[in-house]
């Protein structure tokens, strides 16, 4: 790889962390104050409300962290914080003693399910302001390309 293609990779690069701050910054102060949630607990309580009862239906805590995009330690701390306010609910793996499963409470559903439309109007917003920016335009048509894909 030639040195411009490097300056044009470090430069996509900035541009992405770039969209990706000002997505999360946005969603973070609107899920705040009506809420209570941040960006983390809010991408935690919505991996762990897909999960079913089913084979392969539930996540150990690793594939959290991987979800999530923490660290081990860091999604203990989380799922702790959550479990403090009744949101979330550990228990043994049925399988396997040594694995410890997490399942979203019927209070964590009901806030996930309020504050769902302000994440998803929150998304849209950071989306459309970043849409602006020209050097962020071709990252939010990619996002929204992909957003159409899965829908």
């Amino acid at each position: 790889m030639d040195q411009q293609s490097e300056g044009g990779l470090a430069q996509g690069w900035c541009a992405l962390s770039a969209l990706h701050g000002r997505i999360e910054t946005h969603i973070e102060r609107a899920l705040q104050a009506p809420h209570e949630l941040s960006v983390r607990e809010y991408s935690l309580l919505e991996v762990l409300s897909r999960q079913h009862p089913g084979e392969g239906g539930h996540l150990r805590m690793s594939q959290v962290a991987d979800a999530v995009v923490l660290s081990q330690s860091a999604t203990t701390r989380l799922v702790s914080r959550l479990e403090d306010r009744a949101l979330l609910a550990r228990y043994l793996c049925p399988d396997d003693r040594r694995g410890i499963y997490t399942d979203v409470t019927e209070a964590g559903r009901d806030l996930l399910a309020r504050a769902r439309p302000t994440h998803d109007a929150a998304l849209r917003e950071a989306l459309a302001e970043a849409a602006t920016r020209p050097e962020l335009a071709p990252l939010v048509s990619a996002v929204r390309a992909l957003w159409t894909a899965q829908g």
